[in-house]
This record gives C-alpha cells, sequence and structure tokens, in this order.
C-alpha cells in the first residue's frame, strides 16, 4: 500500500520559480539565425539542478525555405546552445508550428536571459513568426 500524503503544497508559493514570454521579437530576414523570444530567468532563487526550458513558435516559412532549426540558447543569437530541434523539413509558404526543449544544468546566478531562435535553410525572404513561449522552471 502506498504512503499516504501527510503535507501538501497549497501553501507554498512556487510562482518564482516559474518564468514565460510570450512575445515575439522579430522574424527571421533570410535564413539569418534570429531571436524571436526573449526571457530572463529569476535565478536568484536557489538552484539544485538548473533550469528547465520550453520554446515553441508558430511561423510561416519565407520564400524558398526547406527546413527551420529552432534553438534555445544562453544570452544572445551567439551564446551557448541550451537545446535544438534540429532542421526539420519545411516548405515555403506553410504554416507550422515547432517546438524544442531543453535543459540548462550551468545557469548563470542572477537573471539567467534565455533567447529561442529560428533559422530557415534556404530562405530568400523573411518568414513570419506569428505567436512564442519561451518559458522556464527554476530547479
Amino acid at each position: 500500500m502506498p504512503i499516504p500524503i501527510e503535507v501538501t503544497a497549497a501553501q507554498i508559493d512556487l510562482g518564482q520559480r516559474f518564468d514565460r514570454s510570450v512575445a515575439v521579437v522579430a522574424s527571421p530576414a533570410l535564413a539569418a539565425e534570429t531571436i524571436i523570444c526573449t526571457l530572463t530567468a529569476n535565478t536568484d532563487e536557489a538552484i539544485t539542478e538548473g533550469v528547465d526550458l520550453d520554446g515553441w513558435a508558430a511561423y510561416t516559412v519565407g520564400t524558398s525555405g526547406t527546413a527551420a532549426t529552432l534553438r534555445i540558447r544562453q544570452t544572445n543569437v551567439s551564446g551557448t546552445v541550451v537545446a535544438t530541434s534540429g532542421a526539420v523539413t519545411r516548405t515555403a509558404g506553410q504554416l507550422v508550428e515547432h517546438s524544442v526543449q531543453g535543459f540548462d544544468a550551468a545557469p548563470a546566478l542572477t537573471g539567467q536571459v534565455y533567447v529561442l531562435t529560428l533559422q530557415v535553410t534556404a530562405g530568400a525572404a523573411a518568414s513570419t513568426v506569428s505567436a512564442t513561449k519561451l518559458s522556464a522552471m527554476v530547479i
């Protein structure tokens, strides 16, 4: 028989451990890797494991696009890659949604910035990001 629950978390506020952003920062021009969403995680909390990250985007693939890669990076477009979807086959003009998940075992101790980036392979014109979400859970 399982051990019964004797204590609950009903009175504990875990809100500071969860952060999210849904603001579209930009859409990729041509085939350039572009920041489409940014988030500053509340890493002032005690970190015992790291930061669990989840990124999602809906976008229309630009002219001549053949594939797309979604990445979560630390800090900026040249920062450490935390997670990558790899190149997923896409078709120009196609409206798609795409997700990537990752875990950062070495976040900055104060205010780690994460960015969600999108790169469209062979894009000859801008792709259009219509919605995005980047979320973080400090563990």
